[in-house]
């Protein structure tokens, strides 16, 4: 099968850590992914205008609703108009094919005739609409993770010798909160964590290509409070170095946005954090954890209460922690394979 994958993809954030390992597996499988678009020099993804011989068309939303890498509506309408409409399907990866959310700072749409809107955009476009969440707010939602776990990124547990305490990779995108729950966690045994670092961008000042449109509560960030703690800023990474850079810290947070918490979303953060040779801490809900993770993965829940003896317990003992996330890798290995996920979506079309 042939599927053609339509997504606004980048080599630092979102999701093209996926889109990458779709493309492979399904190489390796005897079928073809292809990124719509035309064909760019020294990219990791198979770009493609070539619809009419497409089995599937594959919208993943994230971020935007366009397609920057071509002719606009007119993109729209060479993609519909080749592949039918029983073989589109739509994945929903931000939440958007909701009505309008406001949680914790956090919001999907600015009001509820923009929520309308993208409803009405996505229905247009196909009869199949999934998120990465295993239950969806509206009943005509399949559940669907999209993101998925490759064994081949598991890096040894070694804790000796590491350049930092706390390492986090990705960008701010209503991610402060989250952040700064862990750094108050840490400012009491800020001595004990040793160096800090966060890869990414908007966590000291708003990146360029914003500076068209008001951010807001996406980007607020505390770049005096990170100062004031020793916390070190770098650029963004390829998403194929995101995992290596996570294991130069002893732990890293897994953290996502407010909006994300209460959908209960996935993103490829929830799967690469635990095969980095660092140690997952999660800062979502039990509930959640134990659903993705396995009830042993609790153990790495950041707790409300008293959330600095969790992380000074993750640096006295990495050892024992080591040995959960070994258990947590065998599970994510069995249950969420892209070998999984890539056959999970040709049911999709298929049905």
């Amino acid at each position: 099968m042939r599927l053609v994958f339509v997504n606004w993809a980048y080599d630092t954030h979102g999701s093209a850590q996926d889109l990458y390992h779709y493309a492979r597996v399904a190489r390796e499988m005897g079928h073809e992914v292809a990124l719509y678009g035309p064909p760019a020099r020294g990219s990791a993804f198979n770009y493609s205008l070539e619809v009419g011989a497409a089995d599937a068309v594959v919208f993943i939303f994230e971020f935007t609703t366009y397609i920057d890498r071509g002719d606009g509506r007119l993109d729209y309408a060479r993609l519909v108009g080749k592949v039918p409409r029983r073989r589109r399907v739509v994945i929903d990866c931000d939440g958007a094919y909701n009505d309008a959310i406001r949680v914790g700072g956090d919001y999907n749409h600015p009001d509820a005739e923009s929520a309308r809107r993208w409803v009405e955009i996505c229905d247009s476009l196909a009869d199949k609409v999934c998120q990465p969440t295993l239950h969806p707010k509206r009943p005509n939602v399949r559940p669907f993770l999209f993101h998925g776990y490759e064994p081949a990124w598991e890096r040894p547990p070694e804790f000796v010798g590491k350049e930092f305490g706390m390492v986090y990779v990705g960008n701010n995108w209503f991610r402060w909160r989250a952040m700064e729950r862990v750094l108050r966690a840490v400012e009491p045994i800020r001595e004990r964590v040793g160096r800090i670092g966060i890869v990414g961008e908007g966590w000291d000042a708003l990146p360029e290509r914003y500076h068209w449109q008001q951010a807001g509560a996406a980007q607020h960030t505390d770049p005096g409070y990170l100062r004031e703690l020793g916390v070190e800023l770098w650029s963004p990474v390829r998403f194929d170095r995101v995992i290596d850079w996570m294991g130069r810290g002893v732990f890293s947070p897994v953290l996502l946005r407010p909006l994300f918490d209460w959908l209960g979303l996935v993103t490829c953060r929830t799967f690469e954090t635990p095969a980095a040779g660092a140690l997952p801490l999660f800062c979502q809900e039990v509930g959640f954890v134990e659903e993705v993770y396995g009830a042993a993965a609790v153990e790495l829940v950041l707790p409300r209460e008293r959330p600095g003896d969790k992380i000074l317990d993750l640096l006295r003992r990495p050892g024992h922690y080591a040995g959960v996330v070994r258990g947590i890798r065998n599970r994510l290995a069995e249950r969420h394979s892209y070998r999984d996920r890539l056959r999970e979506l040709i049911e999709v079309v298929e049905s």
